[in-house]
């Protein structure tokens, strides 16, 4: 079953608190007949529609064939976290490439957020962006492991924007019972992602990108140029850009093979009024320390919007508020009887390092995906690493290219149910609190 058909209804946004909240251009006309293109691109979330932007801004034209609507997948469903660094931490990655790969990692990350930052400024994104992402610990254990890694940035990578807070510090920010203290990121940030993505869109049209709605590639036939196959027509262009993450299907199986799509949930509560300081007396986001991790901040209109609970199979459950709720009030139990009026899922992808898996499938084709929750800054960087590695200056993208993005054991047939299993058992240690 294809993931672009599984959940949703064709060409329209899921009914989450973000469409709701946005407004929603009408639909790009689907391609119809042969089109010619400097560059062809697949899929338009932050990665593809940054990466048009950027080859548009370089005088290049350009073709962006999105299946469904821009925005349409993980893009403009997540969390809004615009998290520091890449999705493994620093001393992680130390152990995995190396103290200067590590260092080169970091700055990388760096430009990520700050490209978010000037996109929305340059082309007046109204996406809510706002500073400030605090990372809960779960355990006296992993407050001080936090409190660890913030001196470590900032002895190492002069890295000054994160304060350490204790129980009574952290409760002062997020008053929940099952923290025990945590740090706060000033320089991180949150946003409303599905504005974010529209007004990427609107960006890249105006530059010259034309968008095609509604047109899901069935094939690419490589070559220079190559040549990709919808149902109504094709393009004929001389790069290929994939930027499908959780969405890629059969298009390339090297990238399937080590990229693997997941569902995650969010709910949107009811305005709460004055509960709302009970939940976050600051306007920040708050993701924790657990596996499967929980994640939520304040809409604009003082909802909580929360994310947590995966499933690794096509379907969404038939009732995801109820999935989201069991984690919500454990985490506040005051809103055990709160009403949720949105409710919803999205596909992201993960890779077994949980690194982005950015590669050359040919001399004229680039892919990245495998953002692994990390996405909104990394994806929207990844598109501007691809367009610049199109124009021949490829030094970020191949830094990115050299992450160890392993295949998934067993092949596509077997690396959900494995992953499964892992899960259960890392979420069960969660609720022990092992």
């Amino acid at each position: 079953m294809n993931l672009l058909h599984a959940n949703d209804a064709p060409g329209r946004y899921p009914p989450s608190w973000y469409a709701a909240t946005a407004d929603i251009p009408a639909p790009a006309p689907p391609l119809r007949g042969a089109a010619r293109a400097d560059v062809c691109i697949v899929g338009g979330g932050y990665t593809g529609l940054s990466a048009a932007l950027h080859c548009a801004q370089a005088g290049l034209s350009v073709i962006l064939l999105e299946a469904q609507r821009a925005g349409f997948g993980a893009s403009g469903r997540n969390g809004g976290q615009l998290g520091s660094g890449q999705r493994q931490d620093q001393q992680a990655l130390v152990r995995m490439v190396g103290p200067d790969d590590a260092r080169h990692l970091w700055h990388l990350g760096e430009e990520a957020k700050t490209l978010v930052k000037e996109l929305v400024a340059e082309h007046d994104i109204d996406c809510h962006l706002k500073p400030g992402v605090a990372w809960a610990a779960s355990s006296d254990a992993e407050a001080r492991h936090l409190a660890d890694y913030a001196e470590h940035l900032s002895r190492h990578y002069d890295y000054s924007q994160i304060t350490t807070h204790n129980t009574a510090e952290f409760a002062a920010i997020c008053p929940s019972p099952s923290y025990r203290g945590g740090i706060l990121d000033r320089g991180a940030g949150h946003l409303h992602p599905l504005r974010f993505a529209l007004g990427l869109a609107r960006a890249a049209q105006a530059a010259g990108v034309t968008l095609h709605e509604g047109s899901e590639v069935h094939s690419i036939e490589p070559g220079q140029p190559a040549t990709l196959r919808t149902g109504q027509g094709h393009v004929i262009a001389d790069h290929v850009i994939l930027a499908c993450n959780g969405y890629l299907g059969q298009l390339d199986r090297r990238v399937a093979a080590r990229v693997m799509p997941i569902n995650n949930f969010i709910a949107a509560t009811e305005p709460l009024g004055d509960q709302a300081a009970r939940v976050l007396a600051r306007d920040v986001a708050v993701a924790d320390d657990l596996f499967v991790v929980n994640y939520f901040r304040l809409s604009h209109d003082g909802r909580l919007l929360f994310g947590g609970g995966e499933s690794y199979g096509y379907r969404f459950p038939a009732d995801i508020a109820a999935k989201v709720r069991a984690p919500m009030t454990r985490i506040f139990p005051h809103l055990r009887d709160i009403r949720i009026d949105y409710a919803w899922g999205g596909t992201l992808a993960i890779t077994m390092k949980r690194l982005p898996h950015l590669a050359r499938l040919g001399p004229n084709m680039l892919s990245a995906s495998g953002y692994s929750g990390h996405g909104l800054g990394t994806a929207t960087h990844a598109g501007q690493l691809m367009a610049l590695a199109v124009q021949g200056q490829a030094a970020g993208f191949d830094a990115m290219a050299a992450l160890p993005t392993p295949a998934f054991p067993g092949g596509a047939l077997m690396r959900s149910p494995l992953l499964a299993l892992a899960m259960s058992w890392f979420s069960l240690r969660d609720r022990l609190g092992l």
